[in-house]
């Protein structure tokens, strides 16, 4: 037995190092830079010629007192912000979002671009919407994975230029607050069967309780529903960036989460939260879900937004600062 021990002792190390460089996690970085990136006829198109659907949704009246850049999360695309949207635009507030790469109808559905490319589309995009609103404020608006995608971008040495933001339940479970199998699997996954989709299906996770729009999320054919483990790895390494630079984060910013949100754990949250700067503004809701925006009690953290983007200093009229 000692000689098994011992060849194992040898060998194990080997077979796991060979399983681990057999096959790396894919990730579709951008092409070369061709052109200055620009907005125009509904379309984003990034510097690398990449083209990004858009859509807006601009106050009725043509009164507009802010706007708000947003970025959807996981797998979803611009269409999440459709209801919260227009909830905004009667109040002045106009509102615009992209299809971020590998999702919705951008290029190359289903591939993790990177976070760099991620950030830097970010960064255009804003320059763009501020040419065409000079004189507003200019919000970055994050939800889950957008979330993490706008801090990392905002605490960056060449942030884009928002006036503020605001963090939807951000996804910050960075590998620090995972469980270590979890860990693990992750690692000799994406190493090993990289294009292999998941469905998540099984795990009874609820992610809103607006079942009718969980529904039409299920008929809708650009929300994607299998997932390739190496994208699940490239989000892992976002929020693994995004929770250790929170703390980097100067900019006025209002974070959102939900008491019943099972997609991102209050551990790595409430980990984010005391890294942050202590004037963050904090809005914590007792029946919210992961899709806070879209929850059947979503026009309670639309109107604390509201209320945040028009008067920074008043309290909020729904969220708590704490539990």
């Amino acid at each position: 037995m000692s000689r098994i021990h011992t060849l194992l002792k040898i060998f194990l190390p080997i077979v796991v190092l060979f399983i681990l460089s057999s096959c790396a996690p894919r990730v579709n970085h951008p092409g070369k830079l061709v052109a200055v990136p620009k907005l125009e006829n509904g379309l984003y198109v990034a510097g690398d010629g990449a083209v990004l659907p858009v859509r807006s949704w601009l106050p009725k009246d043509g009164r507009i007192t802010a706007v708000i850049v947003a970025l959807h999360g996981f797998n979803d695309y611009s269409n999440a912000f459709t209801a919260p949207g227009s909830y905004l635009n009667r109040y002045g507030i106009a509102c615009y979002a992209y299809d971020q790469r590998g999702f919705g109808s951008a290029p190359d559905r289903g591939l993790w671009a990177g976070v760099g490319a991620y950030t830097t589309d970010l960064a255009g995009f804003v320059t763009e919407v501020r040419k065409l609103h000079p004189a507003v404020p200019l919000y970055v608006l994050g939800e889950s994975m957008g979330g993490a995608v706008t801090i990392v971008a905002m605490s960056g040495n060449n942030p884009p230029a928002a006036d503020g933001v605001i963090l939807v339940a951000p996804a910050v479970w960075g590998r620090d607050t995972m469980p270590w199998y979890q860990r693990w699997l992750l690692a000799v996954t994406s190493h090993t069967v990289p294009w292999l989709k998941l469905t998540g299906k099984g795990l009874r996770v609820i992610p809103s309780d607006n079942i009718e729009m969980r529904r039409a999320l299920g008929r809708d054919p650009l929300f994607i529903k299998a997932t390739r483990i190496d994208s699940m790895y490239g989000l892992t390494n976002l929020m693994d960036e995004a929770l250790s630079r929170a703390g980097k984060l100067h900019f006025p910013t209002l974070v959102q989460y939900g008491r019943h949100d099972q997609v991102i754990p209050m551990e790595p949250t409430f980990m984010m939260l005391d890294k942050m700067p202590a004037a963050t503004r904090r809005a914590f809701y007792e029946q919210g879900y992961h899709m806070l925006l879209r929850d059947l009690q979503g026009d309670k953290p639309l109107a604390d937004i509201v209320s945040w983007v028009t008067e920074r200093n008043r309290p909020l009229p729904y969220g708590i600062d704490q539990w």
